[in-house]
């Protein structure tokens, strides 16, 4: 395997999940190539995708879509929390 780094990887993406990535890979302090280059070295690593790949179940669809549309619930605590969805 070469180290020199001469290959490029193209991806067009959304705008908005661009930013959002970036921001918290900045936080990590990792650049979009360092982590492409992470991911990249865990996928040969792992002999495939280093996470597992599900189609999630429709109450996760549904509390997803919820949690998009701002449909959360809000507590003081978590026995409040679980208080109210009892």
């Amino acid at each position: 395997m070469s180290l020199h780094k001469t290959a490029i990887v193209n991806a067009r993406i959304a705008p908005m999940l661009k930013i959002r990535a970036e921001n918290i890979l900045n936080k990590t302090g990792l650049s979009s190539a360092e982590a492409i280059r992470l991911f990249y070295t865990q996928v040969c690593l792992n002999n495939g995708l280093p996470f597992a790949v599900k189609i999630p179940n429709k109450i996760t669809q549904k509390a997803m879509r919820d949690a998009e549309l701002r449909r959360t619930q809000k507590a003081k605590s978590v026995d409040a929390l679980f208080a109210k969805l009892t």
